[in-house]
């Protein structure tokens, strides 16, 4: 499945700082943790260049671009408890390699390794995956900062976020077959600020991505998909076929284009559009997306055209034929990039 067993892991001692990681023939010091959710923690981490390393990271890497000036990367380690578990990490792996797009995040290397569980473990795998860092965080934690400032992107930058995150999806809808992201959200948004320019965005986090296109012919199938999509992509941003999922039916790459469509609106707002549902008072955020009844900041002054508000309101068709697709969203937004940035 493309991944590589290397004992040398056993080197590293410490799970929060200070130790090294290798993955396979490059050593990297843990600097710091930087996240963490479920089994998987994600570490600023240097490589350690020494001469046995044969030129380091670099001399691996097809693309240049990828290489850190100052050595530091992100280092995701993942804790395998079971069969399952180890396959769903050998995926996404297998579909990170799929990608070669600037505005999706690459994998540069990985190894999986065994290990013996103790009294203090339940593991008996540990997968090391490694990114390229961007320290500026994501929408999400922007999002909450500029929340605090009262604060909004200026219309150019939400219209130049949001193209970036549309290219990156097209090359995913392009393969054949296409795949789906499938968790499409701010919190999967990488944000990294550029003086005098927009700032740059890339979509990460590939754990969630399949082929796009099933066929649902009975009850049993479509239980089956709501169950995976309940526990791979995210309820505010998860589209209305996912929650509820005719016998018969055709699911296809425009389970995207529902979430990108809720993630425009975050750009602008910092919140999904129907996340007003959970603080409501028998509110329910199944019957609020079912029915796409998107809830407006209220004021007499939006900060945005009105022509953006019927933008995301034309990717949030609940009937997911009547949704545009990634080619169609890319040729609109091009327009209001046109109409309203010089």
């Amino acid at each position: 499945m493309g991944c590589s067993f290397s004992g040398l892991n056993a080197l590293y001692d410490s799970v929060n700082s200070g130790g090294d990681a290798w993955i396979n023939e490059n050593r990297f010091r843990i600097v710091r943790q930087l996240g963490e959710g479920g089994f998987a923690y994600v570490y600023l981490v240097k490589e350690l260049i020494n001469d046995s390393a044969a030129g380091g990271l670099a001399k691996k890497l097809k693309d240049s671009s990828h290489v850190s000036e100052d050595g530091t990367y992100a280092m995701k380690k993942v804790l395998i408890q079971n069969n399952e578990q180890l396959e769903l990490v050998r995926e996404e792996i297998r579909v990170s390699s799929l990608f070669n797009h600037p505005n999706l995040l690459p994998l540069l290397d990985h190894a999986i390794i065994s290990v013996k569980p103790t009294q203090e473990t339940s593991w008996n795998h540990e997968a090391y995956l490694l990114f390229p860092v961007h320290m500026d965080g994501t929408l999400l934690d922007n999002a909450k900062v500029m929340k605090t400032k009262k604060e909004f992107y200026s219309t150019s930058d939400v219209l130049q976020i949001f193209r970036q995150l549309c290219a990156g999806l097209k090359h995913m809808h392009s393969f054949d077959p296409p795949y789906a992201h499938n968790d499409v959200k701010p919190g999967n948004v990488l944000i990294t600020h550029r003086k005098g320019q927009p700032p740059l965005a890339i979509l990460m986090d590939f754990g969630s991505a399949r082929p796009a296109r099933k066929q649902i012919t009975n009850r049993s199938e479509a239980l089956q998909l709501q169950e995976w999509a309940a526990e791979h992509c995210s309820a505010p941003f998860r589209a209305p076929e996912l929650w509820d999922c005719p016998s018969q039916a055709s699911i296809d790459e425009r389970t995207d284009v529902w979430s990108l469509g809720c993630t425009l609106y975050a750009i602008m707002y910092g919140v999904s559009p129907f996340e007003y549902a959970l603080g409501e008072s028998g509110g329910s955020l199944q019957l609020a997306i079912v029915n796409a009844q998107v809830k407006w900041p209220a004021g007499p002054k939006p900060p945005y055209p009105e022509a953006f508000h019927q933008f995301v309101s034309w990717m949030l068709q609940p009937q997911a034929a009547m949704r545009p697709r990634i080619d169609d969203i890319i040729i609109h937004v091009d327009k209001l990039i046109a109409k309203f940035t010089q």
